[in-house]
């Protein structure tokens, strides 16, 4: 594999402490948003102080920094759009993600030392569209969901050598032609361009007839139930040689509104997966199934390739339910041991003391513990953590290191 480019391996964050979970667990560069212009407006987001210590945290373990403004703007947008690209020129992550051309001049004007990748929402679905942006003095593309394998090859066969190509490999997909959703604004007046999407295409749909209001007659696309629009969750975890061979400078995770549980186990696993690929491809199908099981303990909507095989049809639906398989709960990061040993952690959903919960490591390795202890701030001893966001100190009987994540099996798995 010497002669192959291995890919950046690109990850969300959607919060400091997600940043963090996102570099140790295995990014070789992390996507983030600031307060505004970015099309995640309820994920907590970066304000310019926790901006500023993730990219400095990354770039002190070598990972790069890219920071999203991937609206669609209006005319209102732009003035404060223009003041916030001279912040990020301050900042100075490694890239700006945007979609509208009007906020590729804003940067290219306000921060011109910072690279600028143009965003999915672009609908970037052939290579003249990236020989455009080359022409325009743009070097990263990101690719269309729409796009096979075989496209997306072609477009790296038609481009220079140098501009690179990012594509989605893991997470939600959207119903709409890559993001460009009108549903939510219709329904709620909150605009998925403008960064507010309720995600109308999660939700259980029936018709009404006009003359016959307060009838709520069932939509069934099949026996299996009304969830028409819901699509399953993207997973390319069996396919790293596939992508490789496409020509993808950097695989790509959604999910920026997602915990630091998700963002260490994808990270984790496809790190692992590419790893493992370049050392060898019999190593890679060797461990196929660690991937497969470690992937499915954060949660997810069933898998599919998505378009990277042909057009997805009626098994990349799920029409029975719009829930979340969660496997694991998500008890909180080691933010440090102190000198009992203990682990001081912020709790993020309840355990007890007895219980028996998992150590998850960046190495790979997962370590089964048992709660010896809990104890407050103050040192009181608890028998249970009920109470998120709570200090905690944890006696655990195995050893455990700053970083490290803790979690729990789930009843229902």
């Amino acid at each position: 594999m010497s002669n192959i480019k291995k890919p950046e391996l690109l990850v969300p964050a959607s919060s400091l402490e997600v940043l963090k979970t996102a570099v140790i667990f295995g990014a070789d560069a992390v996507y983030i948003g600031g307060e505004a212009f970015g099309l995640r407006a309820k994920a907590k987001n970066f304000s310019p102080a926790d901006m500023e210590k993730g990219i400095a945290f990354a770039h002190d373990h070598g990972v790069k920094v890219y920071v999203t403004a991937n609206i669609l703007a209006h005319n209102s947008d732009l003035e404060g759009a223009a003041a916030y690209f001279k912040e990020l020129a301050q900042l100075k992550p490694d890239g700006i993600i945007v979609a509208d051309p009007g906020m590729v001049m804003l940067a290219k004007e306000n921060c011109p030392e910072i690279d600028i990748h143009i965003s999915t929402q672009a609908n970037n679905t052939n290579y003249n569209t990236y020989l455009f942006w080359w022409q325009q003095g743009i070097k990263r593309v990101v690719s269309a969901r729409e796009l096979s394998l075989q496209e997306i090859k072609e477009i790296r066969e038609k481009i220079p050598a140098e501009m690179e190509i990012e594509s989605f490999v893991h997470g939600a997909m959207c119903i709409s032609y890559s993001g460009r959703c009108l549903l939510s604004n219709y329904f709620t007046g909150r605009d998925a361009n403008q960064g507010a999407c309720t995600h109308p295409c999660r939700w259980k749909y029936a018709v009404v007839e006009e003359t016959r209001p307060g009838e709520y007659m069932p939509v069934y696309e099949n026996e299996r139930g009304t969830y028409i629009f819901n699509s399953k969750d993207l997973c390319m975890i069996e396919h790293i040689p596939a992508l490789v061979d496409a020509g993808i400078d950097s695989l790509k995770i959604e999910g920026r509104m997602k915990t630091a549980l998700y963002v260490a186990c994808v990270a984790r696993t496809y790190r692992k997966a590419i790893d493992d690929f370049f050392e060898s491809e019999e190593k890679y199908r060797g461990n196929m199934e660690w991937y497969k099981a470690e992937i499915s303990k954060c949660t997810y909507r069933q898998f599919t390739t998505g378009f990277y095989f042909g057009k997805p049809n009626e098994e990349t639906q799920i029409y029975d339910s719009n829930t979340y398989i969660n496997e694991y709960i998500y008890l909180g990061i080691a933010e440090a041991i102190d000198e009992r040993g203990y682990v001081k952690l912020e709790q993020k959903n309840k355990f007890c003391v007895g219980d028996t919960i998992e150590i998850m490591k960046p190495d790979g390795r997962n370590v089964s513990a048992l709660v010896r202890g809990i104890y407050d701030a103050e040192g009181n001893p608890m028998e249970s953590a009920p109470h998120p966001q709570q200090e905690l100190y944890v006696d655990l009987s195995e050893a455990c290191e700053a970083y490290d994540l803790l979690r729990m099996a789930s009843c229902n798995s």
